[in-house]
């Protein structure tokens, strides 16, 4: 074998190594592409909100939640100007058991991942109405267990966590201020009795809590802009 073949045999394996090289890079690149997640839309979100998806057996969200989110049903959340990271984490936990709801967990089930990346990017840009709360004998309780917390019974001051004007930490914590009263009960006892498990800290703090000091912070909570 003369040095002339070798040194041809070895240009070749050279250039095959360096076209696999290529290759690779390129299928690297091709998944990554692939595997980033889509841009919330939502103009989608608009859409599938106010109208539903009657294919797949989606109802609209404003029947029960109200225009632009602003439920004016005491019972079901205001949904406007909420976080988008916290509204998307909230459908994925209606679809496991942490957060289980007859209703929700029904629609998040046949809701895809960037249905809910949509419709919360649409309900994160729309403006909150205000509420207001209705007990003046308990506002001074539910005041200062939002501010300050109660200290005897190492319960942390809602505001740490929530904001002083109940906006929340987006991606965080939700924003809370406007909430109807009936619901931010329902949320704070569903916590304390183990309904609702998808918060760790929101259910050791809600069973320190009586009933009076859940419905007085949820009274002051309405009352918050």
């Amino acid at each position: 074998m003369n040095r002339a073949f070798l040194s041809f045999s070895k240009s070749l394996s050279i250039i095959a190594l360096a076209a696999s090289s290529l290759v690779s890079v390129a299928s690297a690149n091709d998944a990554a592409h692939a595997a980033k997640p889509a841009k919330a839309d939502p103009a989608k979100g608009d859409a599938l909100y106010t109208n539903g998806d009657a294919a797949r057996g989606i109802v609209a969200c404003v029947s029960c939640h109200g225009a632009a989110g602003n439920s004016t049903i005491s019972v079901n959340p205001k949904l406007s100007g909420q976080h988008e990271a916290y509204l998307v984490k909230q459908l994925t936990d209606f679809t496991t058991p942490a957060r289980n709801n007859a209703v929700m967990t029904t629609f998040a089930k046949l809701m895809t991942a960037d249905d809910m990346k949509n419709v919360a990017a649409f309900l994160a840009t729309q403006k909150p109405k205000a509420g207001a709360a209705k007990n003046k004998e308990t506002v001074n309780l539910g005041q200062t267990i939002y501010r300050a917390g109660i200290a005897e019974k190492n319960v942390a001051a809602c505001a740490g966590c929530h904001s002083p004007n109940g906006a929340g930490i987006p991606a965080q914590f939700p924003r809370i201020a406007g909430q109807h009263q009936d619901y931010t009960i329902a949320q704070l006892t569903a916590f304390k009795t183990g309904v609702r498990k998808n918060s760790p800290q929101m259910v050791t703090l809600a069973k320190r809590m009586s009933d009076d000091e859940i419905k007085a912070v949820s009274d002051y909570i309405a009352g918050l802009k």
